[in-house]
């Protein structure tokens, strides 16, 4: 579906001031469209096409007070809390201009207005609202894919909401019909099982067993009996016979966990079963054929354990038919706050699970999560005992210190003021996230983030302000 064209939306009493911006607009290539009422303003804002709007703080005559225009902007938040609003406003109405930016309003416009400076900024706002509008529809796209996999997969109830784990899922689910090897690799913790999981339970052996091993915790001397089985007597203290996992795993899929770990004798071993299917329990002579698909994973870079002689080639790539790649928490954002929610609910049970305050939030994205999904998941127990029905905030998450990477080199720090106890609703958030990355993007200088969020630095400052973000200079040195 393409985009649709963006205007910006000028509403005032005044037909020689809505004809006059009108122009202005036009003659520099920017679609305009007017309203003639206020609730003709709410219509146009559900048709999605508005960029910008373009408002008056006083409608009726010898109205000064700015309550009309309050209203209004108030009724535009509620209908889309994003769209820019630019507010076109007298001395009189001026102050009730500037608490309206306190609250969202992108700036206000004294009259006269510079027209350069005025088509500068809405060419700006126009631009960042296509960019959000695009991210909003993309996001609407993916919402929709995944409730379409969820409803025609068994997704072993795995969460997740990042692009990047939908591509390895629909791959798992893509390979999952055939019974090629697969090799699942990314970082301990990362949620490679849960991938195998989703392998065995969409292909043809469903109703076969999913038999794991952790190969990283098996003695080296008891592995082959582990995975192939021994007769009675194989050794000593063995008194009966015993199944391997291959035998076990017959007819459904054998998850081998931990692949870099096992010594060379026993990757010779693997590499017949994994050739042929056959293999002898250890004590007998008798040469049985393993019928179990093989899904392996390692959180170890497998070339350069070959390179480095560790690891057996022609295993690898016996193995390595279809290679998925797990990325780290870290590079999954999105996933960070639907796993959090879900973590906090399922270890509350019937209890109310604790509220994840705004700065708590932000807190949990922004840390790298070494541990990955395992650390999230024991950070969010650990803190539904300690909070118990309260407010989750950042100070109760006990994350680890990191080091800023956030400030702008050679201009200053960027962080957020830690003793604002308001926490800020979605919409503060969106952009509050949205000024911070301007600030980095433009290297801590405020006048061209101004300039790249189609603020003036006045107005930029206000809403720093508001919203907790403060730039600490750094001396020359």
């Amino acid at each position: 579906m393409d985009s649709p064209v963006l205007k910006v939306l000028i509403f005032d009493d005044q037909a020689n001031v809505v004809e006059a911006l009108r122009l202005l607009f036009e003659v520099h290539g920017i679609p305009v469209a007017t309203a003639s009422s206020c609730d003709d303003v709410l219509d146009q804002l559900g048709g999605g096409d508005i960029g910008v709007v373009i408002q008056d703080m006083n409608f009726s005559p010898n109205e000064t007070s700015g309550e009309e225009g309050t209203a209004l902007f108030r009724s535009i938040r509620q209908v889309d809390p994003q769209v820019p609003v630019l507010l076109i406003t007298a001395w009189a109405s001026l102050e009730v201009a500037v608490q309206l930016v306190k609250e969202g309003a992108t700036d206000y416009l004294a009259k006269p207005w510079d027209d350069d400076k005025l088509v500068t900024m809405v060419g700006n706002l126009m631009r960042l609202r296509a960019l959000q509008l695009e991210n909003e529809h993309l996001q609407d796209q993916r919402r929709r894919d995944r409730q379409e996999l969820a409803q025609r997969y068994n997704l072993c109830g795995l969460v997740y909401e990042s692009e990047a784990m939908h591509r390895v899922v629909n791959l798992a689910l893509n390979v999952a019909d055939s019974d090629a090897p697969v090799l699942v690799c990314g970082p301990s913790g990362s949620g490679k099982e849960k991938v195998a999981e989703i392998i065995q339970a969409n292909s043809p052996r469903r109703q076969g067993p999913f038999v794991r091993v952790n190969l990283g915790a098996l003695p080296e001397q008891l592995m082959e009996s582990e995975l192939f089985g021994a007769e009675a007597g194989a050794y000593t203290g063995l008194k009966g016979r015993t199944t391997g996992r291959f035998e076990a795993a017959d007819g459904g899929s054998l998850f081998l966990d931990e692949i870099d770990s096992l010594s060379l004798a026993s990757q010779v071993k693997l590499l017949r079963v994994a050739q042929s299917g056959e293999y002898q329990r250890l004590g007998s002579s008798r040469t049985r054929t393993a019928n179990a698909r093989l899904i392996s994973a390692t959180n170890a870079d497998l070339k350069l354990k070959i390179a480095d002689g560790s690891f057996r080639e022609d295993l690898f790539y016996r193995l390595n038919v279809v290679e998925l790649q797990v990325p780290p928490l870290s590079e999954r954002p999105d996933d960070i706050p639907v796993l959090a929610r879900h973590f906090l609910e399922k270890f509350a049970g019937d209890d109310e699970p604790p509220r994840l305050t705004d700065k708590a939030m932000a807190a949990l994205t922004g840390y790298s999560w070494p541990g990955n999904i395992r650390e999230l998941e024991n950070r969010m127990q650990r803190s539904v005992l300690v909070c118990r029905g309260q407010d989750l905030d950042v100070d109760r998450l006990d994350l680890a210190p990191e080091a800023d990477t956030a400030g702008a080199a050679g201009k200053g720090n960027l962080h957020t003021d830690a003793s604002q106890e308001t926490d800020l609703d979605p919409a503060d958030q969106g952009q509050r996230d949205r000024i911070q990355a301007a600030l980095v993007s433009a290297d801590g200088v405020v006048s061209q983030a101004a300039t790249d969020l189609g603020l003036s630095r006045q107005a930029l400052y206000r809403k720093m302000s508001r919203l907790g973000i403060i730039m600490e200079r750094k001396p020359r040195t």
